[in-house]
This record gives structure tokens, sequence and C-alpha cells, in this order.
């Protein structure tokens, strides 16, 4: 099974931590939304979108791209990670999901250490995270993912 996942995920990494742990369990593709390359998601069995919380939403460039580049029909999950508030969480990128008749295989969302605006002043709030739980977690999520995308292509295949 061949999953993707594409993200977007600068100021601490705290996306990209979480995602490099979940990708450790399997064949995953982990595609970085700011590069500027030719991206064919019709090939993998289902395809997740990742992004820090960025005013109060996914990243504007997930969204886009899952516009762009998501196929009719494909599966999806989503998975973000925020200092204080959830914001929207996955809210618009769901939509372009919806849109495109995806069905959504789940949602993992975990704390992240920032130190952005004023949270500079203190020092950053959420710090310590994602720590080893929340890495433990969203591996077990991602299991999770893989489980239900092994348990569909065995059901189509009889």
């Amino acid at each position: 099974m061949k999953i993707a996942i594409c993200y977007y995920s600068r100021h601490q990494g705290n996306t990209r931590k979480v995602l490099e742990a979940m990708a450790g369990a399997g064949e995953t593709d982990l595609i970085d939304v700011t590069t500027r390359q030719a991206v064919r998601l019709e090939g993998y069995d289902c395809v997740g979108f990742a992004s820090g919380i960025y005013g109060f939403a996914f990243h504007n460039a997930v969204v886009e791209f899952a516009r762009q580049y998501l196929p009719q029909g494909k599966p999806v999950f989503f998975v973000y990670t925020y200092s204080g508030a959830k914001g929207t969480g996955a809210k618009a990128v769901a939509e372009v999901a919806r849109e495109k008749g995806c069905p959504v295989l789940g949602e993992f969302a975990c704390r992240g250490f920032t130190t952005f605006g004023p949270f500079r002043l203190v020092g950053g709030i959420s710090k310590g995270h994602p720590d080893a739980r929340d890495l433990e977690n969203a591996r077990t999520f991602y299991a999770e993912i893989q489980k239900q995308q092994v348990q569909e292509q065995e059901d189509e295949s009889c």
C-alpha cells in the first residue's frame, strides 16, 4: 500500500516531526507543497494533508495544493499541529475533499511548540510538543489508516 502525505511545515517543524514518526511505518512519500514539482497523486492508495495551524486554519498552500492535485474519490486523511487553539483545523481542506467526493478516513491533531509573535516574549507556548506521547499517538493513528486501507483493498478483491 502506497500513501502520500502532502504537507506544509515551517516555523518550528512540528508537523514535519509528526509526519516523520508516521512515515517510519510503511511506504509513505512526504511531499512538501512548497516545492515546485509535478505531482501525480493518482498512483497512491490514499493521500494525507498536513499543516500547522496558521491564523487558526490549515496553511493556504496545502488547501490550494489539494484543490489542484487531489484526484476525484481518493481516500484522504488530515494531520495538524497547533500551539494554543485548533481554530477551524482541517475544515478548508476537508471542504476540498468533499467537493471532490473523497472519503475522509480520519484526522489527527496534537499540540506543537511555537514562539510566533507575542509568544516569543514568554519563551513560547506548548513547550516540548510534539512529545514522545504525541508521536506515539500519531503512529497509532497512522497504523489505523493503513489497516483501514488494507481491509478495503481486501474487500475489493473478494
